[in-house]
């Protein structure tokens, strides 16, 4: 796809988000959409899991018309809804059973941020995520699989994941200090219910904005940094600034601590060039090619140039994913904690997980990712990084 048909397509497409969620005005006389460039907006909005909004927006400005891909369009606007009633359902049992427990518990991410937005099914999430006492984590656990029938598939470093009856993701954390943590996170997030507000006659918690919003923009900066983070966390952004109430120094001060300042300043800029009015600077721009390279997640290969620059170029890369250092290993093998004299134990255990659990495949596609980048891509992700101040 050429560069400045892809350029019309973006446009097109955050412009018809703009509309469908920040009350932007269509001009339809700007748009003249053929069959192909509903195909190619199709595939790039369900890319970014934004399909629904798309194509209500399409609908509602007489922008499409009959046939496959308005369907297909329309199967994304009904499987949104579907997602956030499921989701909805699930996260009002969970309320229920954990006041009914006296479990104290703090709603994440979208079950917050929905609120916001013009319909709450225009914010569609995987899963459900919640905060609990580390103390209170197998309480909690105990009662989602014994009284709500939730299946317990695993435990990582900072959350538990689990599966309700329909098939909800249910990530239950008992810390936000995750692996691959940026910026100054773990002096922001270590006293979290101490800057959460109790909500009356209830167990329930909510983060204070300063919190909340800082919690957003260190989840946006580590998947960033280690891949990519897609579109919505920009549109949640401009919903937060835009909507939500907030005291700018709290929010600011809290950033500054959490050494994230410049980065949240950056993601602001982008989201209001491209749900806004505002025009592209050079690293905006910068971030928006490095994003749209791959989906909500992101891509491998944008992972591994970060990681290339991180650990100083194609050579120090490969030796640190072949022999992970102690202080990422321990995230994965919490019982390494305090115990770096098992350190190659862990590594050969690690490396027969891969071997019997399907991760080879993955870890040879970043070794070949990391062979094949030019320096020239070394070079631009380097820019871009040092510009945002991301401490990684």
């Amino acid at each position: 796809m050429g560069g400045r048909v892809m350029e019309n397509l973006i446009r097109a497409m955050m412009d018809l988000i703009a509309s469908e969620v920040c009350g932007m005005t269509i001009d339809r006389s700007q748009y003249e959409l053929t069959d192909e460039d509903l195909a190619k907006l199709y595939k790039l909005s369900k890319s970014h899991d934004l399909a629904h909004l798309v194509g209500d927006a399409l609908i509602i400005n007489n922008l499409i018309g009959e046939g496959e891909i308005k369907a297909k369009f329309q199967n994304q606007m009904m499987l949104a809804v579907y997602r956030y009633e499921k989701i909805n359902y699930e996260l009002g049992r969970l309320r229920e059973a954990m006041n009914e427990e006296k479990i104290p518990f703090i709603p994440l991410k979208g079950s917050v941020i929905r609120q916001y937005y013009p319909k709450p099914w225009m914010r569609t999430s995987c899963d459900i995520d919640i905060l609990v006492h580390e103390s209170d984590l197998e309480r909690a656990v105990a009662l989602l699989v014994d009284k709500l029938a939730y299946k317990r598939e695993s435990k990582g470093s900072h959350d538990i994941s689990l599966f309700s009856d329909y098939g909800v993701h249910l990530e239950l954390h008992y810390s936000l200090i995750e692996e691959n943590r940026v910026g100054n996170i773990e002096s922001v997030l270590q006293d979290v219910w101490k800057k959460a507000t109790p909500i009356a006659e209830t167990f329930e918690y909510l983060l204070r904005d300063e919190m909340f919003y800082y919690y957003h923009i260190a989840h946006m900066a580590k998947h960033f940094v280690y891949g990519g983070c897609g579109i919505r966390p920009f549109l949640d952004l401009w919903v937060l600034n835009h909507r939500a109430p907030f005291d700018h120094e709290n929010r600011s001060a809290i950033l500054a601590e959490g050494r994230l300042l410049t980065f949240a300043a950056e993601a602001q800029a982008l989201s209001e060039v491209w749900f806004g009015n505002t025009e592209h600077t050079d690293i905006t721009r910068q971030m928006q090619d490095y994003l749209l390279k791959g989906g909500v997640y992101g891509t491998t290969k944008n992972r591994v140039s970060v990681q290339q620059v991180k650990h100083g170029g194609k050579f120090r890369y490969a030796i640190s994913r072949i022999w992970l250092p102690y202080d990422t290993l321990k995230f994965h093998y919490p019982s390494l904690v305090g115990k770096r004299a098992l350190l190659p134990f862990y590594e050969v255990r690690r490396w027969f997980k891969l071997l019997f659990c399907g991760g080879v495949k993955r870890s040879v596609n970043e070794l070949r990712l990391n062979s094949s980048a030019t320096n020239e891509e070394q070079t631009e992700t380097k820019e871009m990084l040092s510009k945002l101040e991301i401490d990684y």
